[in-house]
C-alpha cells in the first residue's frame, strides 16, 4: 500500500540557497559536485526511518531499500541474492535455515556487523509480529559469522522475508539514528521538505553507489511534482501516465515500468448492500478497466482482475486479466435481482479517496461516471491521508475506496495473506471459507507446482466472489532530465534503487 504523510511544497528559496552555495565554488569543484548528485521528487514521505517498525509504508520502504540490507536481497528480476549473508543452506526438511555471514562487513558508521546484529534484527521483527516471522521458533548464533533460524514447521517461502534490514543491536533509537549497511546512509531528514542520502563509505560493493548524494524532495501532490520537474527544481521523479503526457520528450528521458502494486476499488464486504455477492458482481461488470486506464492514465497500462501483480508470473493467473468484461446490462440485471433499480430502490455508493493521490482521484471520477450508466449513484469523498489511514484502512469505516496495495517482498503470500479471514490487514472484511482453505493449504504445501496451483485458485475464488474490483498494476514511469542520468532499474517490488543510477 502506498502510504504517505501529506507533505508541503518544497519552497524555491531552499533551492536558491543551494544555487548560491554552488556559485561560491570554483567552476571545476561545482562541476564535480554536480556530477555526483541527483534530486528526486516524491509526493509522500516515510512514516518512519526504522526498518523494523511495522508502521512503515510503501514509499518509506522504497527509500530505506537504499539504506538497509537484509541477509538476502532481491535483484531486478526478483531473484534473491546474497547480501549480508554470503551463503545459506536449508536443513531438517525445510525447518532450519543456516546462514554464513560475509566477513568484514561494516555498518555505515564503521561499526562491525556480526551475527548478534542479525539475530537482534530478526528477533525484533518477531516481536513486532512482522508477516512470516511469527512462525520462527528460535534464532541462534553459533559463532560471530553464523546464524541459525529454526521454524516451527517447514516453509518453502520463508527466505523472502529475510530481506528485512539488519540493524546494530546496540542502537537504542533507530528512528533518530538510522544506521544500516546499504549503499547509502541518511545524512539529514527534514519532514515535509527533504531527505538526503549520501554514499556509504563502508558499503560491501566498492563500485556502488555510483552517485555521491541523492536529495529526495517531498512535494505536496502530483501537480507540484510536475511543476518541480518542468521548472528544473528536481532532476527526476516516479510519475504516472497523466504526467508523462504533459512532459516534453525533448527535455526528459522517460523510462517505463510497473509500480508492482495492485490498484483496486476496494469494497467493504461487511456493509450492506456490499455483503450481497450480486451487488459486488454488478459493480465489477459496471467498471470498465480499460476505460479507466485510457482516461485516467492516458492509455498507459494493462488491466488485471487479480489481487496479485502480473510481475509474479509463475503465480499469476492469466485468465484473470479481465474477468468481468464491461457489461452495463448484465450489471443492471444483477442489481435488479438484489432489489435495486428496475422499480426497486436506487443503489448509492460512496467512494472514499485519499486526496493526495491524484491518480486515485482521477480513477474515482471515471468510475463514478461508469456506475451511473448502470444505475448506481456514486459519490466521491476526499480525505487526507492520515484520516484515510486511521478511518478507512484501520477503522474500516467506509463503503468503497480506491488505493494501491504493494507487498513487502517477492512472494505471492505478501499479496494474498491480507485477504485471509484471520488477517489483521483484511481491511475489505472479506470472509471466504473456500479462500481460507486454499490459502492455508498453500502454506503447508512443499511441492512447488501444487503450491502455485493453490495460489491461482485463491485468485480465482476472489474473482468469483467479486471481493473487490481489481483494476491494474499501474504502469509507472521514471522521468529524468534529458541525457543527464542512466542506470535506472525496474524491480518486481515497489522500490527504487538509487545505487545503480549514474550521472552522465
Amino acid at each position: 500500500m502506498k502510504i504517505s504523510l501529506k507533505g508541503k511544497l518544497f519552497m524555491p528559496v531552499l533551492f536558491l540557497a543551494g544555487l548560491v552555495s554552488l556559485a561560491a565554488l570554483g567552476k571545476k569543484d561545482a562541476d564535480v559536485q554536480g556530477r555526483a548528485e541527483l534530486r528526486y521528487g516524491f509526493t509522500s514521505e516515510p512514516a518512519t526511518l526504522d526498518p523494523l517498525s511495522s508502521s512503515n509504508t510503501a514509499d518509506g520502504r522504497s527509500i530505506l531499500f537504499n539504506v538497509y540490507e537484509g541477509l538476502v536481497k532481491p535483484d531486478s528480476r526478483g531473484v534473491l541474492q546474497p547480501a549480508v549473508a554470503e551463503s545459506w543452506s536449508v536443513e531438517e526438511g525445510g525447518r532450519r535455515y543456516r546462514f554464513v555471514l560475509r566477513k568484514g562487513l561494516r555498518f555505515s558508521n564503521g561499526q562491525a556487523l556480526g551475527s548478534a546484529d542479525a539475530a537482534f534484527s530478526i528477533n525484533t521483527a518477531i516481536e513486532a509480529q512482522f508477516q512470516g516471522f511469527t512462525q520462527i521458533e528460535k534464532v541462534e548464533t553459533p559463532d560471530e559469522g553464523g546464524l541459525l533460524v529454526t521454524l516451527k514447521e517447514a516453509d518453502p517461502e520463508f527466505l523472502p522475508y529475510l530481506t528485512i534490514g539488519i540493524v546494530p543491536a546496540d542502537n537504542p533509537d533507530r528512528e533518530k539514528n538510522p544506521v544500516g549497511s546499504g549503499p547509502f546512509m541518511i545524512q539529514s531528514y527534514t519532514a515535509q521538505q527533504s531527505l538526503v542520502l549520501v554514499k556509504n563509505p563502508h558499503y560491501r560493493l566498492p563500485d556502488l553507489p555510483r552517485l555521491d548524494r541523492v536529495t529526495i524532495v517531498f512535494l505536496a501532490d502530483s501537480d507540484a511534482l510536475f511543476l518541480a520537474l518542468r521548472g528544473g527544481n528536481i532532476d527526476g521523479a516516479s510519475i504516472t501516465g497523466s504526467i508523462v503526457e504533459q512532459l516534453d520528450s525533448e527535455r526528459f528521458d522517460i523510462i517505463p515500468g510497473f509500480s508492482n502494486a495492485v490498484q483496486l476499488l476496494a469494497l467493504n464486504n461487511s456493509v450492506k448492500p456490499l455483503d450481497d455477492i450480486r451487488v459486488r458482481q454488478a459493480i465489477n461488470y459496471a467498471v470498465g478497466r480499460k476505460a479507466v486506464i485510457d482516461t485516467a492514465f492516458y492509455g498507459r497500462g494493462e488491466p488485471s482482475g487479480s489481487p496479485l501483480i502480473p510481475g509474479l508470473a509463475q503465480y499469476y493467473d492469466v485468465s484473470l486479466r479481465e474477468p468481468y468484461p464491461f457489461d452495463v446490462q448484465r450489471a443492471r440485471r444483477l442489481l435488479a435481482e438484489a432489489g435495486y433499480g428496475e422499480g426497486g430502490q436506487k443503489l448509492s455508493l460512496e467512494i472514499t479517496v485519499p486526496s493526495n493521490y491524484s491518480m486515485h482521484v482521477d480513477t474515482a471520477q471515471v468510475i463514478v461516471n461508469q456506475l451511473a450508466a448502470a444505475g448506481i449513484e456514486g459519490s466521491i469523498k476526499l480525505i487526507d491521508w492520515a484520516s484515510w489511514l486511521s478511518e478507512t484502512y484501520r477503522g474500516r469505516k467506509y463503503e468503497a475506496t480506491i488505493i494501491s496495495l504493494d507487498a513487502n517482498n517477492v512472494s505471492p503470500r505478501s499479496f494474498l495473506s491480507r485477504y485471509h479471514s484471520g488477517s489483521g490487514s483484511n481491511f475489505i472484511n472479506y470472509k471466504s471459507d473456500a479462500y481460507d482453505r486454499s490459502y492455508d493449504a498453500a502454506q503447508g504445501e512443499s511441492d512447488e507446482g501444487k503450491r502455485i496451483e493453490l495460489y491461482k485458485e485463491c485468485q480465482r475464488i476472489m474473482s468469483r466472489e467479486a471481493a473487490s474490483v481489481f483494476i491494474q498494476d499501474i504502469m509507472s514511469f521514471k522521468a529524468f532530465s534529458k541525457g543527464r542520468f542512466g542506470g535506472s532499474l525496474n524491480y518486481p517490488l515497489y522500490v527504487i534503487d538509487f545505487s545503480t543510477i549514474y550521472r552522465n
